[in-house]
């Protein structure tokens, strides 16, 4: 595999707080990444400085996206937040094509439908976000992001605010998706079992500031499913290697 994604020596800083001081990171080309840590270890925080949304906190001393230069925000990289970022007066079909009128882009409505499709969204392309579920906003959160074709794909906590079948569904539909789109991404979840189903790579953070502890390859290859993944015999050693780790940084 090919590196995608090079980060290095990344510093931010909150009223003179070290949030992140000096961590580095590397993703391969069609990898999902996932981080995961205790709260207010700076997870978030390094995906939000890599999506260039903190300006005035974060330095980042190299950053290379598919070999070239990443100055984000740029078209390059999408982002998926937890609350789902929608208007709130425009509907599923004109929330997902936002990012390309704002670009300038022409609209991708084969591609749009296509995603419509595959994120179940189809039937409610007219409707807007008052009369959608959780899931919905952020399936539709989702699509927006990929609608773009982003060589990166940011995605902050996005399943924390459904409940947790449409949790467990929507794990799936987005590792199929990424994996039929062939896309990098980088994940930052709270759950220890969402990382181990949806990735190739699992890393612990420690901290503040900020600290690797654990970086693991998942034993499960592609392509995945939820089933594949926990009935795995190496389910449960992961998962206990990686609490053991969080353990570890909250009490470092």
């Amino acid at each position: 595999m090919t590196q995608s994604l090079c980060v290095e020596d990344v510093h931010v800083t909150f009223k003179n707080t070290k949030i992140i001081d000096g961590m580095s990171l590397s993703v391969e080309d069609n990898e999902f990444v996932s981080i995961v840590g205790t709260s207010g270890c700076g997870k978030t925080t390094f995906l939000r400085a890599l999506g260039g949304l903190l300006p005035n906190n974060a330095r980042i001393g190299r950053a290379d996206l598919e070999g070239r230069p990443l100055r984000a925000p740029e078209p390059r990289v999408a982002m998926v937040f937890q609350h789902f970022g929608l208007f709130p007066w425009k509907t599923v079909e004109e929330n997902i094509l936002y990012g390309a009128r704002v670009q300038g882009r022409k609209e991708p409505t084969e591609r749009m439908q296509r995603l419509l499709d595959v994120m179940h969204l189809d039937a409610a392309r007219k409707k807007y976000p008052r009369q959608l579920s959780g899931g919905m906003k952020q399936r539709t959160g989702i699509a927006r992001a990929m609608v773009l074709a982003p060589e990166l794909l940011l995605l902050d906590e996005p399943l924390s605010a459904v409940d947790a079948i449409t949790r467990e569904v929507m794990q799936q539909e987005v590792i199929d998706l990424i994996e039929a789109e062939r896309r990098t991404a980088l994940l930052v979840t709270h759950d220890l079992d969402e990382a181990i189903v949806m990735s190739d790579r699992i890393i612990v953070l420690g901290g503040p500031p900020a600290k690797v502890i654990l970086d693991v390859r998942s034993p499960v290859e592609r392509p995945r499913s939820l089933d594949s993944v926990r009935s795995h015999p190496e389910y449960l050693s992961l998962r206990k290697e990686l609490w053991n780790a969080l353990e570890s940084g909250r009490a470092a």
